[in-house]
C-alpha cells in the first residue's frame, strides 16, 4: 500500500481533480478532441530516448506545436516539458552527460510545468527503488521500478477519469508503483488502490502510457496545468 502523508489528497467532498478543472464541464465533450487551454505555451518533449514521438502526436492533436528537446538550451526556452516513457537509466545517463538535468530543475524552479510518464515519472521522483537509482527529486513521491512485473506482465485496463462517465484506457508497460507521497501530492486517478495519476503543483506524474492511445485527456490536463501555473499566456 502507498504511504500517504497528511494533506496528500483532496479534502472533504471535493471530487478528485476538481481543483484542476477536470470536472464534468471541463475540456471538450469527447475524449481526445478540442483545443487545450495551454495551447499558446512553449511545450517540449524530451527526445533523448523512448516514446517521445507518441507524446508529440498527442500534443499536436490538442492544438499545440511541440518541440523535440534534446539540449539544455532548448529546454531553457520552454514553458512546459514532457518526460516520456522509455528506459530511465539510459535517459538519466544521457542527462548526466549534459546540462539537461539542471535545465529541467531550472524549468521547474521558474514555474514551468512538467509531465512524466512511466520512466519519466521515475526520473522526476524523490526516491527510486527496485533497484535504487538516482533521480531529479522534483516530485515528492517514492516509486518502485517495474513493480507490476516484466514486459510479459504488461496489461491494459479502463481507469476512472474524474468528472467523466467515459473511462480512460491505461496501458501499463513495466510500470512503476508509487510507494510514498509527500504533503501536497494529490491523487487524481487510482487503480486497485494504487495511485496512477498524481499531481503536485505544476508537476504531473503518470505510471502508465497515456500517449499509447488516441485519448488525449491526460495531455489536455497537462496543458491546462500550464495555464494554472501562469505560463504560456497569450500575448
Amino acid at each position: 500500500m502507498v504511504e500517504e502523508i497528511a494533506g496528500s489528497s483532496p479534502g472533504g467532498n471535493q471530487p478528485a481533480g476538481a481543483s484542476l478543472g477536470i470536472g464534468p464541464t471541463a475540456g471538450a465533450s469527447r475524449p481526445g478532441t478540442g483545443r487545450a487551454a495551454g495551447a499558446s505555451c512553449r511545450v517540449g518533449v524530451l527526445a533523448l530516448q523512448g516514446d517521445f514521438a507518441l507524446h508529440m502526436a498527442s500534443l499536436i492533436r490538442e492544438g499545440v506545436a511541440p518541440t523535440e528537446a534534446r539540449t539544455a538550451a532548448e529546454i531553457d526556452n520552454l514553458d512546459a516539458l514532457v518526460l516520456p516513457g522509455g528506459e530511465s537509466t539510459t535517459m538519466l545517463k544521457l542527462m548526466e552527460k549534459t546540462r539537461i538535468a539542471q535545465a529541467v530543475r531550472d524549468l521547474h524552479a521558474r514555474g514551468g510545468a512538467l509531465f512524466g510518464t512511466c520512466a519519466g515519472l521515475i526520473l522526476l521522483a524523490r526516491r527510486v527503488t527496485g533497484p535504487e537509482q538516482e533521480s531529479l527529486g522534483i516530485l515528492d513521491v517514492d516509486v518502485s521500478r517495474n513493480d507490476y512485473g516484466r514486459q510479459v506482465d504488461s496489461f491494459e485496463t479502463d481507469l476512472p477519469w474524474p468528472g467523466s462517465d467515459q473511462p480512460l484506457r491505461g496501458v501499463f508497460i513495466r510500470a512503476p508503483v508509487v510507494t510514498r507521497m509527500g504533503e501536497g501530492v494529490e491523487i487524481l486517478v487510482s487503480h486497485q488502490g494504487q495511485p496512477v495519476v498524481v499531481r503536485q503543483g505544476s508537476v504531473l506524474g503518470v505510471t502508465f502510457h497515456p500517449e499509447s492511445t488516441h485519448d488525449t485527456r491526460v495531455h489536455r490536463l497537462f496543458l491546462e496545468m500550464t495555464r494554472v501555473a501562469g505560463v504560456g499566456a497569450a500575448g
